[in-house]
């Protein structure tokens, strides 16, 4: 979704915000979408949700507020969703299935997804959730370590990767370890970056640069296009577990399916909306994973994809 598309959406959900037509009010269940950065990740709910019969405009209305890479907004803009009163709640990413949480113990919390939700606290098990959290399991750190083959089959010569990611996100220093772990076994030494906040990743990038790391593992709870940029901007390639920062211009991921993803968490909201509770429902893990390449990036950087590597892709971007 284009940026200036995304705002506009953003404008006319917020206008539900402060009042909501008193007809649509008794209508349409209405879906709060919270999101740590990136929108693009709601297409394949959007999709799941119509095929299930939720139309949008017809019987449901999406509230749709973005942190834009900010995880420090997360909490008020989780308060204003609850104050909206939205039926059930999309949030994306671990900083905002928190913030949700942390903002109501009544209104339903669909994950879409969130890293590791029982290490930090978002459900009791993936079997029983309890509470009012259920949704997807992330597998961002364990993919993250898979990063790392992936940058040594392009550049075999990698001895240092620097892996840069959110202070305020409790997955982070869970996606260190897992990175660090892969590490030992092919002899590549890990740069731990942690930013604390969005306007540090200038910063972040230049000293990255002067350790000569041979490319970037980023957390994409931090702003993806400015990553994107400052990544290019130094020569590095940046690899990531979400597609989205590919199509900005990242270099590659391996993440798990969007589509798969995103129908999963329509059919959550689905039985929600029917009347299924989220303690009752199993959390589910992803189980396809897709690689992404943008080539249009590698060739910026001066890399050579094999054509092994280009055919094991799910998706090339030129």
């Amino acid at each position: 979704m284009r940026r200036r598309q995304f705002l506009g959406i953003v404008g006319v959900t917020a206008a539900w915000l402060l009042s909501p037509p008193a007809d649509a009010q008794q209508k349409m269940a209405r879906i709060g979408i919270l999101l740590t950065d990136d929108a693009e990740t709601m297409g394949p709910v959007r999709e799941g949700l119509k095929e299930l019969g939720h139309v949008e405009g017809h019987n449901i209305q999406f509230v749709i507020l973005s942190a834009e890479g900010k995880p420090d907004r997360l909490p008020q803009l989780a308060a204003q969703l609850v104050q909206s009163g939205v039926d059930v709640i999309i949030a994306s990413l671990t900083p905002a299935a928190i913030a949700a949480k942390n903002a109501t113990r009544d209104i339903p919390i669909v994950m879409a997804p969130a890293g590791n939700p029982v290490a930090t606290g978002l459900i009791a098990s993936l079997a029983r959730p309890g509470g009012n959290v259920t949704g997807v399991s992330g597998t961002g750190p364990e993919l993250a370590a898979k990063s790392l083959e992936l940058i040594r089959e392009v550049i075999p010569s990698a001895s240092r990767v620097a892996v840069l990611t959110s202070a305020q996100d409790p997955v982070g220093k869970l996606y260190i370890e897992q990175v660090e772990m892969g590490a030992r076994s092919m002899r590549i030494e890990v740069q731990p970056v942690l930013v604390k906040k969005a306007d540090d990743l200038g910063s972040a990038f230049a000293d990255i640069s002067r350790a000569h790391a041979a490319a970037v593992i980023a957390q994409v709870s931090l702003p993806i296009r400015d990553m994107a940029d400052l990544a290019l901007q130094y020569r590095l390639p940046a690899v990531s577990t979400q597609k989205s920062m590919v199509r900005v211009g990242g270099f590659a991921s391996y993440s798990a399916s969007f589509v798969e993803r995103g129908h999963e968490v329509a059919a959550y909201v689905d039985k929600i909306l029917k009347g299924e509770k989220p303690a009752d429902l199993p959390v589910q893990q992803p189980s396809r994973f897709e690689l992404t390449i943008n080539l249009k990036t590698a060739k910026a950087l001066g890399l050579t994809i094999s054509p092994v590597l280009l055919n094991r892709a799910d998706e090339v971007i030129e």
